[in-house]
C-alpha cells in the first residue's frame, strides 16, 4: 500500500506537507506511511483516499473485475493498519464504499474524525464504541448507525476482544472537503 500512497499523493501534485496538512497528519508520519514504516488506521486510509480523489478500496490494492457487482468472499486479501482489519464488501470506484471492519478495543487516543459525506456502521459481533460529538453511544450485534461524517466523530471497540461491524461511507468530492479534511479546528 505505502507505494500506491506515495504514487497517488504526486498524482494529485501535492507536496508531501499538503497533503499531510489536509489528512491532519505530520509531514514525517505521512512519509512514514509512504515508505511502509507505519500502517494507516481506517480514519487515515477514508482522508487519504479523499484527498487523493480515490477509494479506501483502491489504496488497499483490492481491484477486483470491471463491473462485476458481486464481491465474492474470500477474493481479495485483508488489509491490516494499526489492528483494524479491513474486508471489501464492494465494488471500487464507486461513490459509497462498503467494508467489513474488525475493530480493536478502543483506547483513549483514538483520533476524532471529521470530513465530508455520511457514515453508516452495523455491528455483527461484541461491542461497539460510537462518540459523536460529545454523546457516547454503545451498540450492540444487530444495532446500526448513521450519521452526517462533520460530526466529529470516533468508533472503537467497547469489548476487549474487540468487534465487527459493516462500515459503508460516501466518498465526497468537493472544495468543502479540502476546507475540513484535517483541519485542526475539526479535530479534538
Amino acid at each position: 500500500m505505502a507505494p500506491q500512497l506515495r504514487a497517488l499523493r504526486r498524482r494529485r501534485g501535492l507536496t508531501l506537507e499538503a497533503a499531510a496538512r489536509r489528512a491532519g497528519l505530520s509531514p514525517a508520519h505521512l512519509s512514514r506511511l509512504e515508505t511502509g514504516r507505519r500502517q494507516p488506521s481506517l480514519p487515515m486510509l477514508l482522508a487519504l483516499a479523499r484527498i487523493y480523489g480515490t477509494t479506501v478500496s483502491e489504496l488497499l490494492g483490492e481491484i477486483p473485475p470491471e463491473h462485476d457487482p458481486v464481491v465474492r468472499a474470500g477474493r481479495a486479501e485483508p488489509a491490516e493498519a494499526d489492528g483494524w482489519v479491513y474486508h471489501q464488501a464492494g465494488g471500487p470506484g464507486r461513490a459509497m464504499q462498503a467494508l467489513r471492519v474488525e475493530v480493536p478495543y478502543a483506547t483513549p487516543a483514538d483520533l476524532v474524525r471529521v470530513h465530508p459525506g455520511e457514515e453508516w456502521l452495523y455491528v455483527l459481533a461484541g461491542r461497539v464504541r460510537l462518540v459523536l460529538g460529545e454523546t457516547v453511544h454503545v451498540l450492540d450485534p444487530g444495532d446500526s448507525a448513521h450519521f452526517d461524517s462533520l460530526t466529529p466523530h470516533r468508533i472503537g471497540a467497547a469489548t476487549r476482544g474487540g468487534a465487527e461491524l459493516l462500515f459503508v461511507h460516501t466518498l465526497m468530492q468537493s472544495a468543502a472537503a479540502d476546507l475540513c479534511l484535517g483541519a485542526p479546528g475539526h479535530r479534538r
